[in-house]
């Protein structure tokens, strides 16, 4: 095993002993995965692990005190029908990794684990090749993050993992590392004031919207979104296409999110229609680059007719599972029958790349004032986790991302606690704004195809309704208000 400053070289220190090493570590990773906030199968019991691929980054079972750093990719079975005594009773290696969930673990290891990374413990493998070795998540150690940062500035390939590059990028070496502790779905690691890593845990094959946009719109000289500087991913014997592991970006110090910007403006009671407005056109400008750069497609009359079908579809299913959306499936129901109606007309759709999960969260404005033209940039270009790659990189209507920050002004002045009257008329204010802001930019009113808006926002506000009913009670008011609007 070649130390840090030789990416080329494939380890295979601990390739030959992997099924003894998953073996090792599975009773740990059996209780520490379901406690992740990562981790997306919780509720359900861990029936099994499997290992796709592990990679040294460095030397584990090396003696003295300096760290090891394994990459690992573990597949985690789980079944409903299964029972949580069996939990770690089937370990694997090289299986397939469309069986189950996929997860990227970097795990340090260590002779003896300092105090400061002690609430990090995995635990210690009790045989294999890291026996009585402390086992921790590497992402709280600063040492080993920051190795990530030296891999990424030397494009090559170690073991399953091929590091990449853009050209001409710039990547200061010996940057602090710092972990972020806000993310749910994913993990991020800012480099000094410089740079920001964003490392997906749950993997799938295939090239991640949050890498292949971000490229995309850099070369077509779209400014509003951070280019990326760098990349890795997985190139595993048992996957078909690579898996996009992580992303390396600038990071915009001393930004500020929509959602902050949106409450301070609630909290302050002042004007935010100057803020929307510059959002909808850098919005607008985002979508029109995408359009240029990727395939673009339309929707006719069947297309649309379908996609009111399946909008019915999903209404009918959160009514049964959520008893108070039930008074107002009728008027919602409309949207649906309009958008049908709009395709029997003679309506059409264009569709296109699209963020996939835009809101206030996603954007961020690094000028002095929220009105300033240049000041916002998209970020997260993951789309909805939870839904499949396959899904996430679909074409769609414009109008979704619209609707989805449309949504969002709702969700910040509900949210907020100001007074009801006042929250409304913000709302109303901001939503009108960002429309204009986005017509001006694109030459196309989103409010001038009112079916396709209403229809969409409709399917927006009752998968919020069924999200919160399952995982936030106390928000469900927030949608619940919008449908009644949208119903009535």
């Amino acid at each position: 095993m070649s130390d840090s400053s030789s990416p080329r070289t494939a380890p295979a220190r601990l390739l030959p002993h992997g099924t003894a090493l998953l073996h090792s570590l599975t009773e740990l990773l059996a209780r520490w995965l379901p406690r992740q906030r990562w981790f997306a199968g919780k509720g359900r019991p861990l029936d099994g692990l499997a290992l796709v691929a592990a990679t040294e980054l460095l030397p584990c079972t090396a003696t003295g005190p300096a760290p090891g750093l394994l990459h690992l990719l573990v597949r985690a079975r789980q079944d409903h029908r299964s029972h949580p005594a069996r939990a770690g009773a089937d370990a694997t290696v090289g299986a397939t990794v469309g069986a189950g969930d996929c997860y990227q673990l970097l795990l340090g290891v260590r002779p003896v684990l300092p105090p400061a990374l002690a609430p990090a413990l995995v635990g210690r493998p009790v045989d294999g090749p890291l026996r009585g070795r402390a086992v921790y998540d590497a992402l709280h150690d600063p040492r080993l993050a920051a190795l990530l940062l030296e891999r990424l500035r030397a494009p090559g390939r170690l073991g399953d993992l091929r590091f990449g590059r853009a050209p001409g990028s710039a990547i200061p070496a010996g940057l602090p590392a710092r972990l972020l502790t806000g993310e749910q779905t994913n993990s991020s690691v800012v480099y000094g004031d410089s740079h920001i890593l964003k490392l997906f845990r749950r993997v799938a094959p295939g090239l991640n919207p949050d890498l292949e946009l971000p490229r995309a719109l850099a070369e077509a000289g779209c400014t509003r979104v951070p280019a990326p500087s760098a990349w890795f991913e997985a190139h595993a014997a048992v996957t078909t296409e690579p898996l996009t592991l992580g992303v390396l970006q600038p990071y915009l110090a001393g930004s500020r999110d929509g959602w902050h910007l949106a409450q301070r403006s609630l909290s302050q009671r002042t004007d935010f229609r100057a803020a929307a407005r510059s959002l909808g056109r850098a919005t607008a400008e985002v979508h029109t680059a995408l359009a240029a750069a990727l395939p673009t497609s339309a929707l006719g009359r069947a297309q649309l007719e379908q996609t009111a079908t399946a909008m019915t579809e999903r209404l009918t299913e959160a009514t049964a599972a959520v008893p108070a959306l039930r008074p107002y499936r009728v008027g919602l129901r409309r949207a649906y029958e309009d958008l049908a109606a709009f395709a029997r007309g003679g309506g059409r759709c264009t569709v296109q790349r699209l963020h996939g999960d835009l809101h206030l969260g996603q954007v961020l404005h690094s000028g002095a004032a929220a009105d300033q033209a240049t000041g916002w940039s998209l970020i997260d270009f993951e789309g909805e986790p939870a839904r499949p790659l396959a899904d996430r990189r679909r074409l769609g209507p414009p109008v979704r991302d619209i609707a989805g920050m449309l949504r969002s002004f709702d969700y910040a002045a509900c949210q907020h606690g100001a007074a009801a009257a006042f929250a409304r008329r913000w709302s109303d204010a901001a939503r009108r704004a960002f429309c204009e802001g986005y017509a001006a930019a694109s030459g196309h009113d989103p409010l001038e195809q009112r079916e396709l808006l209403r229809a969409y926002e409709t399917d927006k506000a009752v998968y919020e309704v069924l999200y919160e009913a399952r995982h936030r009670p106390a928000w469900l008011h927030v949608p619940m208000t919008a449908v009644r609007r949208l119903a009535g």
